[in-house]
C-alpha cells in the first residue's frame, strides 16, 4: 500500500474515493463544506433528509455527486463536535477504510487527516490513518489452503490538504510505513503456529532482516555458547523440549559510534505448556503468542533500520519452548543464573523471568545507555490492566515518563505500576537467593521485582504486555503492539540527541 500527500482543492481531485466527515448535528467538515458548495448543496440535503446522521463511526457512500470529479463520495460520522478527540478520529478513520476496503476502489483521498483533534496535529493524524490501514488491510492466511484474496484491494492511499503542507509531513508519512511494516512482521511472527516458528524460525527471521537491512549485524548463540556463559537461569527453561534455545542478538548501529546503546530485550518463549506446573487446556493454543515481546523487538529493529534512525540500538532475544518431559525443570529445583545469583523454581509456569533475568545480565556487556524488556510475562496483569494498556515498571522515574509519554504519542498506551522495595520480601526463599514467584498477590508488581533484582546497573524498563499483544475471540490475531511505542520512544530519542 502506498501513501502520500495530495494538495488541491477537494472537488478537483480525481479519485476513486474520497472521504470527507461530518458532524452530528448535520454541521460539515472544512473538507465536506467544500464539496457541498461545488456539489450545490447536495450533501447537505442528504444530510437534512435523514441519511447521514454524523453519528461516530457511520459511512454513507455516494455515486457521482454532481460537479465532482471523484467517483465516488465517502461521508464519514464524527460524532458531536465538542466531544471530537483522538478516539474519535481513529473510530472514524478506521470506519472509514472498512468501507472504502469494501467496494472496488484502488485509491483513496482522505480528507480526515485535516481534521483538528484536540492535542494532536497532522502528523498524528496521518501516522494513525498510515497505521490503521494496515490493520484494517491485514489478513493472515498464508496457512489457509485457499488464501483470501481481495479483488480489487486498496492499493493508493492520498491525503488530501486543501492548504500547503508542511514539507516535513512526507517524512512523517514514510516513518509511519516503517512503523506500520514492523508491525506486520510481529503480527506475522506472532500468527504463527507453535510448530512453525520454533526458535530456530525466530534465529532465521533476524538473519534474513541482517540481509535486507545491511545496517543491522545479527548472532545467535546456541545452547553450548549459553552454558559456557552460566546461563543456567535460561536453560533450566528448555530442559523438557527438543527445541533447542537460542539467544539472538541484532546489533544497529545507526548513531555515533561511541555512544552507548539503547537495549530492548524480547522473551521469546515460542510455546508455553506451563512445562511441569501444566497450564489448563482451554485457550492454550494461545501460547503460541508467548514469543510476542521477542516479536516486538524484530519488528521495531526493522522498523528503525527501514527508517535509518540515527541511533544506536540492541536487541536481544532469549527463546525457547516450555515443554513438560522426564527431563523438565521440577518445581523445588534450585538454579544458578548468569549473574551468580540462585534462584528457588516454584513454578515452572513463571518461566519468562527465568529466561528474561540471563538475558538481562547479558545485555551488561554491551554497555548499555538503557535497556528496556518486553514480555507477555503475567496474566495477572490482564486482570489489572485488561486490553488497553500494557504494565510498565522502571527503576528510574525519567525513563518510565519517557515511555508514557511515547505511549501517549503512538496511542500505544502504557500505565505505570510500583516497583517498591516494599514487594521484595515476597520473593524470599529459605533455599536460594530468591523464589521465582511471590504469590498470587501483586503477580505483576512481584515478576517486575525478580527482574528488578538483575538490573541494578544500569536505567532499566519493564513492559508487561500479557494484555495487549493480542486479542481473543472472534478477533483472535497479534496486535503488533508494543512497536509503535518502542518506536516512537527510539525517534523521540534519536531526536533529543
Amino acid at each position: 500500500m502506498e501513501f502520500s500527500i495530495k494538495p488541491g482543492s477537494p472537488e478537483k481531485q480525481r479519485s476513486d474515493c474520497l472521504v470527507v466527515g461530518v458532524f452530528e448535528g448535520g454541521k460539515l467538515s472544512d473538507a465536506a463544506q467544500v464539496l457541498d458548495k461545488a456539489a450545490k448543496h447536495y450533501l447537505s440535503d442528504i444530510i437534512a433528509r435523514g441519511d447521514m446522521s454524523g453519528k461516530a463511526a457511520t459511512t454513507l457512500l455516494l455515486h457521482n455527486v454532481p460537479n465532482i470529479a471523484s467517483e465516488r463520495v465517502l461521508l464519514v460520522g464524527l460524532g458531536k463536535s465538542s466531544e471530537f478527540n483522538a478516539k474519535q478520529f481513529l473510530d472514524a478513520v478506521r470506519a472509514a477504510l472498512r468501507a472504502v476496503q469494501a467496494t472496488g476502489a484502488k485509491d483513496a483521498l482522505f480528507y480526515l487527516t485535516e481534521l483538528p483533534v484536540a492535542q494532536r496535529n497532522a502528523a498524528w493524524n496521518m501516522t494513525q490513518t498510515v497505521i490503521a490501514a494496515h490493520e484494517t488491510s491485514y489478513r493472515f492466511d498464508r496457512l489457509k489452503s485457499k488464501a483470501d484474496k481481495d479483488k480489487k484491494p486498496l492499493r493508493k492511499i492520498f491525503f488530501g490538504a486543501i492548504s500547503k503542507t508542511d514539507a516535513a509531513l512526507d517524512a512523517t508519512v514514510q516513518q509511519a510505513v516503517a512503523i506500520a511494516h514492523g508491525m506486520n512482521l510481529a503480527k506475522d511472527l506472532g500468527n504463527l503456529p507453535g510448530n512453525i516458528c520454533t526458535p530456530s524460525h525466530l534465529a532465521d527471521e533476524a538473519l534474513a532482516l541482517a540481509k535486507t537491512h545491511k545496517s543491522l549485524k545479527v548472532t545467535v548463540l546456541e545452547e553450548k555458547d549459553m552454558k559456557k556463559l552460566g546461563m543456567g537461569s535460561l536453560l533450566s527453561v528448555t530442559h523438557g523440549s527438543d527445541e533447542p534455545a537460542k539467544l539472538i542478538t541484532l546489533e544497529y548501529r545507526g548513531g555515533d559510534k561511541k555512544a552507548k546503546p539503547i537495549v530492548l530485550v524480547g522473551k521469546g518463549i515460542t510455546f508455553d505448556t506451563g512445562g511441569i506446573s501444566l497450564k489448563p487446556g482451554a485457550e492454550m493454543d494461545e501460547m503460541k503468542y508467548d514469543m510476542c515481546g521477542a516479536a516486538s523487538v524484530l519488528g521495531t529493529m526493522q522498523a528503525i533500520a527501514e527508517m535509518g534512525l540515527k541511533l544506536n540500538v540492541v536487541g536481544i532475544i532469549p527463546t525457547c519452548e516450555n515443554m513438560p518431559s522426564g527431563t523438565a525443570t521440577k518445581p523445588g529445583d534450585i538454579v544458578t543464573s548468569m549473574s551468580g545469583q540462585t534462584i528457588e523454581i516454584l513454578n515452572t509456569d513463571a518461566e519468562g523471568r527465568l529466561i528474561l533475568c540471563d538475558a538481562l545480565t547479558y545485555a551488561g556487556k554491551f554497555e548499555p545507555d538503557t535497556v528496556v524488556d518486553i514480555a507477555t510475562l503475567t496474566g495477572a496483569c490482564v486482570i489489572a490492566l485488561g486490553h488497553v494498556a500494557s504494565g510498565l515498571f522502571s527503576n528510574q522515574q525519567s525513563l518510565a515518563q519517557e515511555l508514557l509519554d511515547a505511549g501517549e504519542q503512538s496511542h500505544d498506551r502504557a500505565w505505570q505500576m510500583p516497583l517498591w522495595d516494599d514487594y521484595q520480601p515476597l520473593l524470599d526463599s529459605n533455599f536460594a537467593d530468591m523464589q521465582n514467584i511471590g504469590g498470587r498477590a501483586g503477580g505483576t508488581i512481584t515478576a517486575a521485582c525478580f527482574l528488578a533484582r538483575f538490573t541494578k546497573d544500569y536505567r532499566w524498563a519493564h513492559l508487561d504486555i500479557a494484555g495487549t499483544a493480542w486479542k481473543s475471540g472472534k478477533e483472535k490475531g497479534a496486535t503488533g503492539r508494543p512497536v509503535p511505542l518502542l518506536t516512537q520512544y527510539l525517534i523521540n530519542r534519536a531526536a533529543a540527541k
